[in-house]
C-alpha cells in the first residue's frame, strides 16, 4: 500500500478545476493542458469521481439515477472510497514521476457538493480527507463562478442529466454558497474566475491566473 504522504512540491504541481455544473470545468482544463505542455511539461487530466477503472465503476454507482434514494453519508463515503483509489494508484504515482496533474474536481467538491449540498457540513469530510488524502493539497484551485440557475440552463441543453444533475435548484444554491465560503477562507489556494462571461473572457482570466502561478513556481521546478 502507497503512502499517502508527498513533498509538498508535488502538490504544487497539482491544479484542480472546481464548479457547479455547466461552468465549463471541461474545456478550461484542456487550456490549462496545452499551456503546460507548450512549456515543456509533462500532463495528465483526470476526474472525480473516477480516475481509474475501480473508482470510475464507483462513480456510475453514485451518478446513475436509480429509484433507491442515496443517503447522505452513502454517498459521501462512496465519494472517498473512490478518491482513495484514484489518490494512491493515479494521482501520487504521477506527481512523484514529476508530472503534472489536472483534476475535473478533487476534494474541495465534497466539501460544497455533501458538506453544503447535502447538510452534512464540513466535519466529516475533513476528517476523510485527512484519512483519505492526507498533507495532499492543490497548488492551485480555479473555482469556475457560475451562479447555478446559469450552470443548470447549460447543462440542460446538453440533453441527458445525471442524478446529481437532477438536483433542485436549492441544493445547487448550497453547493454554490460553500464555494463562495471556501474561496474566501483558503485564498493562498482558490482563485475565483467569472464563468457566467463569454468563453473567451473566461480563458483570457484562467491563463492570466495560470501565468502569474506558472511565474511563482518557475524557479522552483
Amino acid at each position: 500500500m502507497r503512502t499517502r504522504d508527498t513533498k509538498h512540491a508535488a502538490g504544487e504541481r497539482l491544479i484542480v478545476l472546481e464548479g457547479g455544473d455547466g461552468a465549463g470545468k471541461t474545456t478550461a482544463i484542456e487550456q490549462i493542458r496545452q499551456f503546460l505542455q507548450d512549456r515543456g511539461e509533462k500532463v495528465v487530466c483526470s476526474r472525480e469521481p473516477g480516475g481509474t477503472p475501480l473508482a470510475e465503476a464507483i462513480r456510475q454507482l453514485l451518478l446513475d439515477v436509480r429509484t433507491e434514494p442515496v443517503a447522505a453519508h452513502t454517498e459521501l463515503l462512496l465519494m472517498f472510497a473512490a478518491r482513495a483509489q484514484h489518490v494512491q494508484e493515479f494521482i501520487v504515482p504521477q506527481l512523484q514521476a514529476g508530472g503534472w496533474v489536472l483534476l475535473d474536481r478533487f476534494t474541495e467538491a465534497s466539501y460544497a457538493y455533501q458538506g453544503g449540498g447535502r447538510g452534512l457540513g464540513s466535519a466529516p469530510v475533513q476528517w476523510l480527507e485527512a484519512f483519505v488524502v492526507g498533507s495532499l493539497r492543490p497548488g492551485r484551485v480555479f473555482w469556475l463562478d457560475v451562479p447555478p440557475e446559469i450552470g443548470l440552463a447549460r447543462r440542460q441543453r446538453h440533453g441527458t442529466l445525471d442524478r446529481m444533475e437532477e438536483e433542485s435548484l436549492v441544493f445547487m444554491q448550497a453547493v454554490y454558497t460553500t464555494y463562495q465560503e471556501r474561496c474566501r477562507a483558503f485564498p493562498d489556494m482558490y482563485r475565483r474566475i467569472d464563468a457566467s462571461c463569454a468563453q473567451s473572457a473566461v480563458i483570457a482570466q484562467l491563463l492570466e491566473q495560470l501565468q502569474s502561478y506558472w511565474g511563482e513556481l518557475h524557479g522552483n521546478l
